[in-house]
């Protein structure tokens, strides 16, 4: 029963998802797909995995334990913490922070997390930045005034 409910509740995020989409305006300068068509694509692949969640549910879902529960909060509190904290501090600093603590909580060694979250910090930065162009700041925005 709890993965029909499971299911139903996202088809409902994924077809708000959609209806969402259906309001994007093209640009007069825009690609030929436009910025629909990513949003479209991303709410049909979920409408059809959450429809077979409904329609074939598993006979004795097994649920994940508290402290499992417990890391996937936390989990979410360090990414609103992420994204908060981009623009003031900039890419290297949270991202080494934030990939840091999630790597921690897989793997509960502390040495390898930093080495972790410092290397894919600056490795992402670099592809973000020279192999995708986009225009992100290294350090925290006081260091460029």
């Amino acid at each position: 029963m709890s993965d029909r409910i499971f299911g139903l509740t996202l088809t409902i995020v994924a077809l708000a998802f959609f209806a969402s989409a259906t309001v994007l305006e093209s640009p007069f300068f825009a690609d030929p797909l436009g910025p629909k068509t990513f949003p479209y694509l991303i709410s049909t692949a979920s409408l059809l995995c959450t429809l077979a969640i409904i329609i074939f549910p598993d006979k004795e879902p097994s649920w994940p334990t508290f402290k499992t529960f417990r890391k996937l909060i936390s989990a979410f509190f360090v990414l609103i913490f992420y994204a908060y904290s981009l623009k003031p501090f900039g890419f290297l600093v949270p991202t080494a922070i934030a990939s840091a603590i999630l790597s921690f909580q897989i793997s509960p060694k502390i040495s390898s997390s930093l080495v972790t979250g410092v290397s894919l910090s600056i490795a992402l930065f670099f592809i973000f930045k020279f192999g995708l162009g986009l225009s992100l700041f290294a350090l925290p925005t006081f260091f460029y005034r």
